[in-house]
């Protein structure tokens, strides 16, 4: 047989949710089969879920995924399918894909390549299995094959490659074209980041030209463990051409896409390859998908915030309904107030976006917390977005409570505080004695504090620890301060939200000093576009200063001792502050870089702080 219909299904899963996990394996399984696939391929490690971290060394957790095969194997009748899960072999752990037909076991492909930079560390929990060699494994009195194994199904040889092990040179897929393997099927875990669609896209294309053969890549979908989001991508090329996708960073907790493929022929009508450019749109799927995943996995009753009507505050407030919009919109509403455990009495005659408007009311609770160096502009933004947009909006001062702490310290020191002599101190108390109470206000609602950190923030400390970096869940903390600002023009322009139009009218500022001052965040620091590029120079491309300022120099038209004084500022800032970035709360990956020292970039708390490396940037000629 040459022609057969082939399958693959994004789900989303959760570590140590094994009846969720069965429940979307069985359903995609089900789901298959009615429509008459005949092999089907679900993604890397699905079993258990690939976020499981330090989980995959506890062996009673390999255990349970070996057993939950007992309960898979019986729904595969008349059908192949692929499904991932941790394997035990030999004392050690290695990464798998179980093929299962007809209930049968048929053997173990085990990953050889094993991911190991980013934001990925799969060398503290697997080994990578050696090319080229298979063995056999004893399960429930039964032996299989396991290791570099390609299987036969349907009349077609088909062969694997487990996400990371495409993204080399060295590859399996070389071994599978010495074999002619057919059918290269890549159950995946491959987490999203802007633009990372296209250079995937790029290589299922190329891979299945390069290797003669049909190439169908499966992904995870959604935020799996609270930090990396998965677009739940599925491609399928063939000889060069791409021949089918499906849409990305779906609601639904699993997708399906299947297509009848004839090995004996490599010519197929062709689809033009998915529009990339735009990342503010993915932004807002993914963050937003990323939200209701956090939300609804951890049981909270909604979500909290100190909404200063400013620009990081309000994104996060426009994600929130986003993700009440895009979920009811794929769900539907009754889904959707089940799928986050809330029940809420709407009238059946609302329009969609008023019924949007009151979930959002019941699900967001924001607070604006004035000072006299606070401004009516910025009072009137928050308001104004979040009457917009359906939140519950709160409004107090916070004057008494900042005066009564300058008392007991100017008691303390035995004199007064001045902005001369007390500046950060002063600016600081503002940001802390907001923290208890809107902590207050989401431990009696049941809610996520949502913490506004951008990652140019926290680049250079920009933030007053146990302030405005309290929370919970910190979704924008990966994102550049730049981009925000370009987003939300683009949130009010082209998604509709109109009650941006005051945030994106003023300039961003702290609003902690006193208002004679004109304080702007960009004054306090340097213009963000040039931070930005100091960070992609000297923390992404690992660039010295010397090498940044080298570069920059070239492509900017700014007076020299300005340019090494933003880089100097920069570094010092970034190497005094990195206790800051170690307690910021948990945030979304969602560039292809971050400064989390839980995922992408570790830097010690204490260094030199490049003061060797700056004294000969600084000898440098003007």
């Amino acid at each position: 047989m040459s022609q057969v219909r082939i399958g693959g299904a994004c789900l989303n899963q959760t570590p140590l949710d094994w009846e969720n996990n069965l429940t979307n394996i069985a359903a995609a399984i089900r789901e298959a089969k009615a429509h008459q696939v005949k092999i089907l391929c679900l993604p890397e490690l699905c079993i258990t879920a690939y976020g499981c971290q330090d989980l995959f060394l506890h062996d009673w957790v390999v255990d349970e995924a070996m057993a939950q095969l007992d309960q898979i194997a019986p729904l595969c009748s008349d059908i192949a399918v692929a499904v991932g899960l941790p394997v035990r072999y030999n004392r050690k752990t290695y990464n798998t894909t179980c093929l299962i037909q007809n209930g049968e076991i048929l053997g173990f492909y085990a990953k050889q390549i094993l991911a190991n930079d980013g934001i990925h560390y799969e060398h503290r929990w697997f080994a990578p299995w050696q090319g080229g060699v298979t063995a056999t494994l004893e399960y429930n009195g039964r032996t299989y094959e396991i290791g570099d194994v390609t299987f036969h199904i349907e009349g077609i040889h088909i062969g694997f490659e487990i996400c990371e092990d495409a993204w080399n040179q060295e590859r399996p897929a070389c071994r599978l074209l010495e074999k002619n393997v057919e059918l290269i099927l890549n159950p995946s875990a491959s987490h999203f980041a802007f633009g990372k669609h296209k250079i995937r896209e790029n290589l299922i294309v190329s891979s299945s030209k390069i290797f003669k053969c049909h190439y169908l890549y499966v992904n995870q979908l959604g935020n799996e463990s609270g930090r990396v989001i998965y677009d739940g991508d599925i491609i399928l090329a063939s000889h060069g051409q791409l021949l089918a996708t499906i849409e990305r960073l779906s609601f639904l907790p699993i997708q399906l896409l299947h297509y009848d493929i004839d090995t004996k022929s490599s010519s197929y009508p062709s689809i033009t390859a998915t529009d990339h450019s735009d990342n503010n749109h993915d932004f807002a799927k993914a963050a937003s998908l990323a939200l209701f995943d956090y939300l609804r996995k951890s049981g909270a009753k909604g979500y909290a915030l100190s909404l200063s009507g400013g620009a990081d505050s309000s994104t996060l407030a426009v994600l929130v309904a986003e993700m009440v919009r895009n979920g009811t919109q794929t769900l539907g509403v009754e889904r959707f107030l089940s799928s986050i455990q809330k029940s809420i009495k709407l009238d059946t005659q609302l329009q969609d976006s008023e019924a949007i408007k009151k979930i959002t009311h019941e699900i967001l609770i924001t607070a604006y917390q004035g000072t006299k160096n606070s401004s009516e502009d910025t009072l009137n933004s928050a308001r104004l977005l979040a009457e917009s947009i359906g939140a519950s909006f709160k409004q107090w001062e916070i004057d008494a409570v900042v005066e009564s702490n300058h008392e007991i310290i100017e008691t303390a020191l035995g004199r007064r505080l001045s902005w001369t002599q007390d500046d950060i101190a002063m600016q600081n108390i503002q940001a802390r004695v907001r923290s208890p109470l809107i902590w207050m206000i989401a431990n009696i609602t049941g809610s996520i504090l949502l913490t506004t950190s951008n990652r140019s923030e926290g680049d250079v400390g920009y933030t007053t620890m146990d302030g405005d970096t309290s929370g919970s869940l910190a979704p924008i903390a990966g994102v550049d301060k730049p981009f925000l600002l370009q987003w939300l023009q683009y949130a009010e322009k082209e998604l509709g939200y109109t009650g941006l139009s005051a945030v994106n009218s003023l300039t961003p500022t702290a609003e902690l000093r006193p208002k004679s001052q004109t304080q702007t965040d960009e004054d306090d620091l340097m213009p963000y576009p040039i931070l930005l590029q100091i960070e992609r120079l000297g923390i992404y491309q690992r660039k010295s200063p010397i090498e940044v300022y080298e570069t920059l120099v070239k492509v900017l038209s700014i007076d020299r001792k300005v340019l090494k004084g933003y880089i100097r500022k920069f570094y010092r800032l970034w190497s005094i502050n990195q206790w800051k970035r170690e307690r910021l709360a948990p945030s979304f990956h969602l560039d292809d870089f971050n400064v989390d020292p839980k995922t992408w970039c570790r830097f010690p708390i204490l260094s030199g702080g490049f003061t060797e490396e700056l004294k000969r940037m600084d000898e440098i000629p003007d």
